[in-house]
């Protein structure tokens, strides 16, 4: 049986076994059990924290959580004067996907394989759901109110979605060998911020949007328009 760090909690230490396990083997090779070998615990202490499987993968989702919200805060950068715009956004959101690139690929792997299997598991949903928001979903709303977005609820899911999309392109999809660079990160969050907080152009006097003034140029006219 492998020593233990004693210094660390026990609760931490089969949190953060299984975490790795469910990397290295995927859920299959995640079992009470393998956590106690592996973690150089008792047989059977796992259990004793989490006595069924879904207590075992709750337990893994809120160590999760813990984990990756310590790598998103890490080197936080201190905000601008002005925090409106795409820019400092982009440079903290740029910093914490490339940290997680590059330094905590084993939470990625071990977040896909929990949300492959929650899709199984309404309970593991309806947590792996929750931490999500609260941990992930609200704090980005919250910035992206403060760079001056408009539509922060649909922003936040736009957002998450690219940011969600790079990580597995660049963990588990094909470009999985080729972890960008954060400046390479830094441009394209940029590029997708600057549409997303631009102020609405406004036609020349007319108090009427350009998008609006363009569509109504373009459009056919009808016997009433013409009086």
């Amino acid at each position: 049986m492998p020593s233990r760090d004693t210094a660390v909690p026990r609760s931490e230490l089969i949190a953060d076994t299984a975490i790795g396990l469910l990397a290295e083997r995927g859920l299959r090779g995640l079992t009470h059990r393998a956590v106690d070998e592996a973690a150089g615990l008792p047989q059977g202490s796992t259990s004793n924290l989490a006595r069924t499987r879904a207590a075992l993968l709750q337990t893994v989702v809120e160590r999760l959580t813990v984990l990756e919200g310590a790598a998103l805060l890490a080197q936080e950068r201190t905000p601008a004067e002005d925090p409106s715009g795409p820019g400092p956004l982009a440079d903290l959101v740029a910093a914490a996907l490339h940290r997680h690139l590059t330094r905590h690929r084993t939470l990625l792997v071990a977040r896909y394989e929990l949300a492959l299997e929650a899709t199984r598991r309404p309970e593991l949903r309806a947590h792996y759901n929750s931490t999500g928001r609260s941990d992930f979903a609200q704090p980005l709303r919250r910035l992206l109110s403060a760079a001056g977005s408009t539509a922060p609820e649909r922003h936040t899911l736009s957002l998450l979605a690219w940011c969600d999309g790079i990580m597995f392109t660049c963990t588990a999809g094909s470009y999985n060998a080729a972890v960008p660079s954060e400046e390479e990160l830094r441009t394209g969050l940029r590029e997708i911020l600057a549409g997303m907080l631009a102020p609405a152009a406004t036609a020349p006097g007319t108090g009427t949007s350009t998008a609006t003034a363009e569509a109504a140029a373009g459009a056919p006219r009808t016997p009433s328009s013409e009086g």
